[in-house]
């Protein structure tokens, strides 16, 4: 199945929550979530039956791939990975998810969304280490620096993004230089800082079944 192309809004409205898909746009007032639309479909406002705890779990995996932007099998590779590692498994899948590439582009500011980060990356905008790098779903380690290539359409764009971005700060395990266009992951985010709106635990018992 190929990526999904029709109107982001509509992926908001059916998980009833801001997935901020559209960058500044989910900040206004006309969002659909903010003027209280029903959920797509022609039965949207009677929606209102019991959730078994299957359909549960499976619209707190569909929440957080849809937030991240993330194909069902890119989707499940991580979890697989998450599975093989030591730790919680939750919390290592969150991990890998939040040091993608293109979220850390977002996360710095460099693009609007992820979807755009997505693209900005896949243009051949973004070098890690000094090297151009064009694999949005690339896992960026501590130490690695992200930055903005030395050109003017790479940078013309990236200084309209940086500008927009004052609804969202840096987080705390990423520097940022915004004059350079230059960023740095400092540590591996922890559970209360990546903070999704999402239930991880009902994600791994819905791959576990």
């Amino acid at each position: 199945m190929g990526r999904y192309v029709g109107p982001v809004c509509r992926k908001c409205r059916r998980e009833g929550m801001k997935l901020f898909l559209k960058g500044a746009r989910c900040y206004m007032a006309k969002c659909p979530i903010d003027q209280g639309h029903p959920p797509p479909g022609m039965h949207g406002l009677r929606r209102s039956r019991k959730v078994s705890e299957y359909g549960q779990q499976l619209r707190e995996k569909q929440r957080l791939r849809r937030q991240y932007g993330m194909q069902e099998g890119q989707f499940h590779r991580v979890f697989e990975e998450a599975l093989r590692r030591d730790g919680i498994t939750g919390e290592i899948m969150l991990q890998l998810i939040e040091t993608r590439l293109d979220n850390i582009v977002y996360r710095l500011g460099f693009a609007s969304s992820r979807r755009a980060a997505r693209q900005f990356v896949l243009h051949g905008h973004i070098a890690v280490n000094g090297r151009k790098a064009t694999v949005p779903s690339m896992q960026v380690k501590v130490g690695h620096v992200i930055e903005v290539r030395d050109r003017p359409k790479s940078r013309d764009y990236a200084t309209k993004s940086v500008d927009a971005a004052t609804s969202q700060q840096t987080p705390t395990w990423l520097s940022l230089d915004p004059k350079a266009f230059r960023g740095e992951m400092l540590s591996i985010p922890t559970r209360e800082q990546i903070a999704p709106v999402v239930n991880e635990q009902a994600i791994v018992e819905l791959y576990s079944r």
